[in-house]
């Protein structure tokens, strides 16, 4: 799906459907409508069936599954907690709503809590006297379907379990988010608008757009502001992208052609918030991932296989981004001015946290200058000249840190035929 092309409207309705309270509500709706259905369908259950299957034969079948999917619900709402705090902890707390939309904990739940609804619903529907005396059978039919799908996603959701707030699963998460934004980015440069450069230069009467309020740039409303340039002359240059900080009434583009209105407007297609997200902002995965490094690298954790691991990560997303050229050649908002994603922010992000706190570490320090090399032979040059510069600053870096001389000889050996620096 392309973010980038996506109204604030639907966005939002992409955000909500990540939520895990949408899944339970729906699951839980559905319970109720299906005991709803076997009232409906009473007169089309043959006589034989309804004299087979009574209320008594129905009734301990949904009292196991009410007060069986209560406990599993419970325990499961713990155990996703649990495991969640664990992995902010070993991690970084950034990634919290990364694990938070994770589609299979939501079912998982989703579906021990709308078989408990269910279940409790025709136990109250039985004892009420609501449900005909035929309706057993249909009672009968659907709660043998809903202890079928329990079945099924208690095998799922024990399999999950193996996994849940481990390291690895952790960092797949936020690798998978950061890979997913990284492509978008890629795929469609300034997110489908008129690339910014230092060179574009702005109308002398041109009206400046100030943010609407302070906190992140988390997402831009293309077709939004699209839809508000209706003629030629109009033109908008916004010079910050998702990702950035800004304030209130700070000048964060300028408009031309535009009424005071159609400004005001172009405002409220700008998403303002205090805490960055995935959608449109490429250099976020690279951050949280490299938080994670920083704290492996802590006196009091000490793990500088994890840090090791993050970095290959990190080469390995920078590597498929470079190498990936971007797909719309022709702006899909030409009226739009924006900067594409900042090479150097990307690298900043990704190695800035490692070449500082992993100093003093020979393997990581290696296993970084191979990383930074093999970037900086990137087919992009600005990447690649940003990845230079960032192992100038890591070997600076280990030279302060490492504590044997026959370590900082062996980290100056030169990879791949360049010269070192003096």
């Amino acid at each position: 799906m392309k973010f980038q092309t996506l109204s604030t409207w639907a966005m939002t309705l992409v955000e909500v459907s990540r939520t895990l309270w949408l899944r339970v509500s729906l699951f839980a709706v559905l319970a109720i409508l299906s005991a709803a259905v076997a009232i409906l369908l009473e007169d089309q259950i043959p006589a034989v069936l309804q004299d087979r299957f009574t209320t008594d034969s129905v009734m301990p079948t949904l009292t196991i599954l009410a007060s069986g999917m209560l406990a599993v619900s419970t325990f499961s709402l713990n155990v996703m907690v649990t495991a969640h705090n664990a992995a902010a902890q070993q991690t970084t707390p950034r990634v919290h709503r990364i694990l938070m939309a994770d589609t299979t904990t939501h079912t998982a739940l989703a579906v021990f809590i709308g078989a408990f609804v269910y279940a409790l619903s025709a136990i109250i529907l039985i004892k009420s006297n609501v449900y005909p005396e035929g309706s057993s059978v249909l009672v009968l039919g659907i709660t043998v379907a809903v202890v079928v799908l329990v079945v099924m996603m208690l095998v799922r959701w024990i399999h999950r379990l193996s996994d849940l707030g481990s390291m690895d699963a952790t960092l797949d998460a936020a690798e998978a988010a950061a890979r997913d934004c990284l492509m978008r980015t890629r795929r469609l440069p300034s997110l489908g608008g008129v690339v910014m450069t230092r060179d574009t230069v702005l109308p002398i009467a041109a009206t400046p757009i100030t943010a609407p309020g302070t906190g992140y740039l988390q997402f831009i409303d293309m077709p939004g502001i699209s839809d508000r340039l209706t003629s030629d002359r109009m033109r908008v240059y916004l010079g910050y992208r998702p990702g950035d900080y800004v304030i209130e009434g700070q000048t964060i583009g300028h408009a031309i052609g535009l009424k005071d209105g159609d400004t005001k407007a172009i405002t409220q297609r700008l998403t303002i918030d205090t805490h960055r997200t995935f959608e449109q902002d490429a250099s976020y995965g690279f951050l949280v991932l490299s938080e994670t490094a920083s704290r492996a690298l802590s006196p009091g954790i000490n793990d500088p296989g994890t840090a090791i691991a993050v970095i290959c990560r990190q080469e390995k997303l920078l590597l498929g981004w470079a190498h990936a050229g971007p797909k719309e050649t022709v702006p899909t908002f030409p009226r739009i001015f924006l900067p594409d994603t900042s090479r150097r922010a990307m690298i900043e992000n990704a190695f800035a946290g490692a070449a500082r706190d992993g100093a003093g570490q020979i393997e990581v320090a290696l296993r970084l200058r191979d990383a930074l090399w093999r970037v900086s032979e990137a087919p992009d040059a600005e990447l690649a000249e940003a990845a230079h510069e960032m192992s100038i600053r890591a070997r600076d870096y280990a030279d302060a840190g490492l504590p044997l001389d026959s370590e900082r000889k062996r980290l100056r050996e030169t990879p791949g035929g360049i010269n070192p620096a003096p």
